[in-house]
């Protein structure tokens, strides 16, 4: 069993943001093509109120190509973390040998986590506004998701030179901004205080926040706005509805109350969505913008990507002799 820390995954993963944002494209063009198995992820709540917004979810995943894996991702959210200075989420990535089952990896899950979200939402802004490049994105909420998504978008968006950042807590704002210039300094980044004016003024949102419940409409963003709803609960369903929409699976993001999930409450059908990001890539799929109707990217998260990212990991981690190798794990 080989052990891969924090610090091995992020020296491993550190300035590949290209090759990461491949990895992932290559990985929804597979699940597109039906070479993966994704069941359900699966949730665990608690009964305690103190708990209400806290969960631990599984996410199992196979995926075959040229570095075929399989495994499964635990990860914890637990919002009140944020609030005592701590991350929100944490998490553990176990992989499987296919040869005989025995488990061959556990890796610091946390990171690939972040880096797997941030390179699927780069992926869908680089193919969304193909067509009309922008310069600039609106980041909501000021936390590790929209940093790393600011990080992917720079590399992908070769023309992306600023970064209006907005969050309920001013002050988080501030403090985004001094790490962004330290971290991406090819972007400008600068907080906001009036959340519709940003919306109008870009044509590239990112919504990554905490909001357990719909919170948000588009009505005042401009024509030909796409917003990348990685945080899923932000819009309300009547949003959603008045949306082209592009997902990663269908299936698995019309599921646990997402935004989508409501809109189909409301409908009873799914007729809402228009795309699968994988079959965009392929050239299976298209997606036509309507004047008036945004483009919003709402990806689940597939464990795919955890997997795959996690298997590079392991490889590039192998040559370099990094991790903790336990060699009596199993009998």
């Amino acid at each position: 069993m080989l052990v891969l820390r924090r610090a091995d995954v992020t020296d491993v993963l550190s300035g590949r943001e290209a090759e990461i944002i491949d990895l992932v494209a290559d990985t929804y063009r597979s699940h597109d093509e039906g070479k993966t198995s994704l069941p359900h992820s699966t949730f665990l709540r608690f009964p305690e109120e103190r708990h209400s917004r806290d969960r631990i979810i599984g996410l199992p995943a196979y995926t075959g190509g040229e570095h075929p894996v399989a495994g499964m991702k635990w990860i914890a959210s637990f919002p009140g973390n944020v609030a005592a200075g701590t991350e929100r989420a944490s998490a553990s990535i176990l992989l499987n040998s296919l040869s005989d089952g025995r488990p061959m990896a556990l890796v610091e899950g946390a990171v690939i986590s972040a880096k797997r979200t941030a390179a699927s939402a780069a992926l869908a802004a680089r193919e969304l506004t193909r067509q009309s490049p922008t310069s600039s994105v609106l980041l909501v909420g000021c936390g590790v998701i929209n940093l790393e998504i600011l990080r992917f978008l720079s590399v992908a968006l070769p023309d992306l030179n600023e970064a209006a950042l907005y969050d309920t807590d001013p002050a988080r704002a501030e403090a985004f901004a001094e790490r962004c210039a330290r971290e991406v300094p090819s972007v400008k980044a600068h907080p906001v205080g009036e959340l519709a004016g940003a919306l109008a003024e870009h044509r590239l949102i990112s919504l990554a926040t905490t909001a357990a419940e719909p919170h948000l409409d588009l009505s005042a963003c401009g024509p030909d706005t796409t917003v990348l709803h990685v945080s899923l609960r932000d819009l309300t369903a009547q949003t959603v509805l008045g949306a082209t929409n592009v997902v990663d699976d269908t299936d698995h993001v019309c599921r646990e109350r997402t935004s989508l999930h409501l809109a189909e409450i409301a409908t009873g059908g799914r007729e809402f969505v228009d795309a699968e990001i994988g079959g965009l890539l392929r050239g299976t799929a298209a997606v036509t913008r309507e004047p008036g109707r945004p483009v919003v990217y709402s990806p689940f998260g597939l464990g795919v990507l955890d997997i795959a990212l996690a298997e590079y990991v392991r490889r590039e981690a192998g040559r370099d002799g990094r991790g903790i190798r336990v060699d009596d794990f199993l009998p």
